[in-house]
């Protein structure tokens, strides 16, 4: 529910297919024009069809939404901070305390604690991206678009590395579909029963957060009124 990035820099996503496809145009483009020159093919999507961290953050959690995982255990939320303490503090609320209670509980109902080592996964896993997370780079695309203009247009289609005409938008949701299909075994067949779950969730989230503001209003009229 919180990640630290920039939301104005670059993310230079790049779908996996197309470095697939741009090496075997490179290995072409060698093995058919030897020269003693050595090219360079920067795969980056930012000079061409960029995506800043704070579109990635919209259309991910709009994707999310529309194509909720089964049985999840609260709404999908968060958001990026772009202040290391506020992401840390948010870390510690928002993941390690609800782990731990929900392993306290686990515990005691006499079932496997899991969700302490789910968090601390997911914390190292944050930790290797933001160096990327918070920073950009500017890369020359010359030789990929040169090369990319040297082939047929069947060539194109078989080996498309073109990034310029790719939708963002359909890429994420493919993404999300693709990561629930494939990755948690989650058949698509099951979508209108996870979306009427994750509605029945976000009605739960709304209540739980007009009782804390209540409470924490009691407390506060109490301490200082």
């Amino acid at each position: 529910r919180t990640v630290y990035c920039k939301r104005e820099k670059i993310a230079d996503l790049v779908p996996v297919d197309i470095p697939i496809n741009l090496a075997i145009a490179a290995a072409w483009k060698i093995a058919s024009q030897p020269s003693n020159a050595i090219p360079v093919y920067n795969c980056t999507s930012g000079s061409i069809n960029p995506i800043r961290w704070g579109q990635l953050e919209t259309m991910g959690m709009a994707s999310i939404r529309k194509y909720p995982m089964e049985n999840v255990v609260w709404y999908p939320g968060g958001s990026y901070k772009e202040s290391a303490t506020i992401n840390k503090i948010c870390q510690v609320t928002l993941h390690s305390l609800p782990a731990y209670l929900m392993d306290t509980m686990a515990y005691m109902m006499g079932k496997k604690p899991v969700m302490i080592r789910v968090v601390e996964k997911m914390h190292k896993a944050q930790k290797a991206i933001e160096y990327f997370a918070t920073n950009e780079w500017a890369w020359s695309t010359d030789n990929v678009e040169k090369l990319n203009m040297e082939l047929t247009e069947v060539d194109r289609q078989t080996f498309n590395f073109d990034l310029s005409a790719l939708s963002w938008p359909d890429f994420i949701d493919d993404y999300v579909k693709g990561t629930r299909q494939f990755v948690f075994k989650e058949d698509l067949a099951t979508l209108d029963q996870a979306r009427r779950h994750s509605d029945k969730m976000f009605w739960i989230e709304k209540c739980l957060q007009i009782l804390l503001f209540i409470v924490f209003g009691k407390l506060f009229t109490w301490l200082f009124c």
